[in-house]
């Protein structure tokens, strides 16, 4: 075969920092303080714009991950910006709620101190492997924007009371799965740091 012939050495892909996806990432961590800021301002029409904030950073969560899988805008710089955007956004809301007197403190400390103590459990293995994000996981974090948004909706006074415990049902198995897929995850790390240690003795 002749160096014509040859078929020709792919050329390794470059993708820009500042794409779409990572953008909208940028976005959403933008748009945590003005949540934040609309939470404590008055009346309660502002509730409403905090409201819709959320869901929007929110939606941008879905849009930024389908477009950096579709158009083949991974970096590393959007894998380590949108966890963190989105663990910032759930746990300004959990915080604020829990300020406002909207949340038990307890449901909030639990969910941050699992969020960021897997995220360090994370990093502390990665030497021995990556653990993946599970169903479960995944599942969690769509239960914990549901139940939040739930309590971000302004409800009227003469809500029927059986709609006012539905917030709290929701925080319910958000939590519950929350704390589940938690211990999952140290399991994994338990096992993936025995089988590197075994490996390495063998």
């Amino acid at each position: 075969m002749s160096p014509q012939d040859s078929p020709a050495t792919p050329v390794p892909r470059h993708v820009p920092v500042w794409n779409i996806a990572n953008i909208l990432t940028m976005s959403r961590l933008v748009m945590v303080p003005l949540f934040v800021v609309f939470m404590f301002l008055e009346p309660p029409g502002w509730r409403l714009a905090a409201l819709g904030v959320f869901v929007l950073a929110a939606v941008t969560d879905r849009i930024d991950g389908e477009l950096a899988r579709r158009r083949n805008l991974v970096t590393d710089f959007g894998k380590v910006a949108d966890p963190i955007a989105d663990k910032a956004l759930t746990g300004a809301a959990l915080v604020v709620l829990s300020l406002l007197g909207d949340l038990w403190w307890w449901v909030t400390i639990a969910i941050l101190v699992r969020e960021w103590g897997i995220t360090l459990l994370r990093f502390a293995v990665i030497r021995y492997g990556v653990i993946p994000a599970s169903r479960g996981g995944k599942l969690k974090t769509v239960l914990q924007i549901v139940a939040i948004t739930a309590y971000l909706i302004p409800l009227p006074a003469w809500t029927p009371v059986p709609l006012l415990y539905v917030p709290h049902l929701l925080m319910g198995a958000a939590l519950v799965v929350t704390v589940s897929t938690g211990v999952d995850y140290v399991v994994q790390a338990l096992r993936l740091r025995r089988k590197a240690r075994r490996d390495a003795e063998s």
